[in-house]
């Protein structure tokens, strides 16, 4: 079916009794009741750390999900990418932090049309060609332009370290005739599935003392840091422990995964639970001990471990990938267990945002209801 099929035959379900087990599969779906209970949980830990909450878009690429984060207090949204922000703009997202570089002059010419477009659009620098080339952009556009600047913090992927080029950096910003000093950003990514507690959190406030390091120095030549932004969901209780960031940008918190649901906390685990899940059904049961789904390679991603089996398969059963459009699941039992044609089960995905990236909506249930459909504005928006 095509996709505007597919959305027509998704769109029939809502409020049907049982209409969850109809859902074409594979599909994406989301477990309302889990989802808002998420939003509200990392809502209200900001809250009560004196912390604004920015979190990422590159999790859910989805404009009302941005919209229900704002509502529940965000301070603003983060994209990773150009078209990212641009896509969630056109839905109405007003607040928007761009959490990477800008290099080609087609990029610079597009974010200066963004900064005309919303009420506020932050954009981070990590280079001094950079630095030059917006605020050139900027001045002729008429327009100032907020920056960060992105402190390198160890994962080495962007940013600038704190040797001797980073006071340079920050003279050049508060030079510059069109772009305004708001902050740093700092993100460990390296540090977010980090298993062991102890070690994540003396690796993440070391972090944090790097991120103080470089507020102290913009402040030394007379900048003003009203914003540090950085940290995550594996490291949301941790980072404000230091007193240094002014929000936070955890992303995946949402929905979780199976490398989010393994890191450990003094508590046990993040207390956020599984709400992403990817519906299949079974296709074919003929051999035993195992049967075979219609998810495989394309629709999940694969960069980390396989899918976990959420529900609807008997205990110790196990999914494996078994072709581009099919997926196996091992039965523990073969003698005693049983999935027949047609089966209806859910995994917990391995890594949620590529995941997300392969699907264009969400479908959004409580219980065995339809009661929604999120497009995934964002997906593909990778320029």
């Amino acid at each position: 079916m095509s996709s505007s099929v597919i959305e027509q035959v998704g769109r029939a379900l809502i409020g049907k009794p049982g209409g969850r087990s109809e859902i074409p599969t594979p599909a994406l779906v989301i477990d309302l009741p889990a989802f808002e209970a998420n939003l509200a949980r990392m809502a209200a830990h900001c809250r009560s750390e004196g912390l604004g909450l920015r979190p990422h878009a590159k999790t859910h690429k989805c404009a009302e999900i941005a919209r229900r984060q704002l509502a529940a207090g965000a301070v603003g949204i983060c994209c990773a990418k150009l078209a990212e922000a641009e896509a969630l703009a056109a839905h109405g997202v007003q607040k928007i932090l761009l959490t990477s570089p800008l290099v080609t002059k087609g990029s610079l010419a597009r974010a200066i049309a963004l900064n005309e477009l919303i009420d506020e659009l932050i954009i981070t620098v990590d280079h001094p060609d950079g630095v030059r080339d917006l605020d050139l952009a900027a001045d002729a556009a008429g327009k100032a332009m907020r920056v960060l600047i992105d402190v390198d913090v160890g994962l080495h992927r962007t940013g600038i370290g704190l040797g001797q080029d980073f006071e340079p950096l920050a003279r050049q910003i508060d030079d510059a005739r069109a772009l305004t000093f708001c902050g740093l950003q700092g993100y460990a990514g390296q540090l977010m599935h980090v298993e062991d507690n102890d070690e994540r959190t003396q690796k993440s406030l070391e972090v944090m003392d790097m991120l103080a390091t470089a507020r102290a120095r913009a402040e030394n030549l007379g900048m003003d840091c009203p914003i540090v932004s950085g940290g995550g969901t594996g490291t949301y209780d941790i980072d404000p422990q230091a007193g240094v960031l002014s929000d936070l940008q955890g992303g995946s918190y949402i929905f979780m995964d199976r490398q989010y649901g393994e890191v450990a906390t003094k508590e046990g685990r993040l207390p956020f639970a599984p709400a992403l899940f990817v519906q299949m059904t079974v296709i074919s049961a003929n051999t035993p001990g195992i049967v075979t789904t219609d998810a495989g390679f394309k629709a999940f991603a694969t960069d980390a471990d396989a899918p976990v089996l959420h529900s609807g398969a008997p205990e110790g059963a196990a999914f494996f990938f078994f072709g581009d459009e099919q997926g196996g699941v091992a039965l523990a039992n073969p003698e005693t267990d049983h999935l027949p044609r047609g089966a209806v089960l859910s995994c917990i995905v391995p890594h949620c945002d590529p995941t997300v990236n392969l699907y264009d909506a969400y479908y959004v249930v409580d219980g065995d209801r339809v009661v929604d459909i999120w497009p995934i504005e964002a997906r593909g928006a990778s320029q």
